[in-house]
């Protein structure tokens, strides 16, 4: 598969093989309880806010490398940033083969810009034990 992926302009380059995966973080109020006398109805103000962000992260094991964003929205744009982030950090000269996940924002066609330095290769559907960013 991966010889299958990677293009004319790869050959006799070294290969270097991430693995990238995104994360949604943050918060959200939650129940609030206080502790009253019974029979009372006291007040508990709560904070009814949420937000969050979007940790977009990359390793290359072999290399001890790695490229981490934080976006708040995540979309074929921000994928973009971030793979032109991943292809900064590809060592001179290299070529690199990306495993990611099927994610909508990864097959947006048109609108996701990769750099020339890599090949993206997507993992089978329901596979997320493939792909080791899943656990950190």
């Amino acid at each position: 598969m991966l010889k299958a992926a990677l293009p004319p302009g790869a050959q006799g380059k070294p290969i270097e093989v991430w693995f990238q995966d995104e994360a949604r973080v943050g918060q959200q109020g939650t129940i609030t309880r206080v502790w009253a006398k019974r029979g009372t109805r006291p007040r508990a103000p709560r904070d009814r806010r949420y937000t969050w962000a979007w940790l977009f992260g990359a390793a290359c094991p072999a290399r001890g490398v790695g490229a981490a964003l934080v976006l708040p929205d995540v979309n074929a744009e921000a994928t973009g940033l971030h793979l032109a982030e991943i292809g900064r950090r590809i060592a001179p000269g290299a070529h690199a083969v990306v495993l990611f996940d099927g994610a909508g924002w990864h097959r947006q066609g048109g609108r996701l810009v990769v750099p020339g330095n890599l090949t993206l290769l997507p993992l089978p559907p329901y596979a997320p034990e493939l792909n080791s960013m899943e656990t950190i």
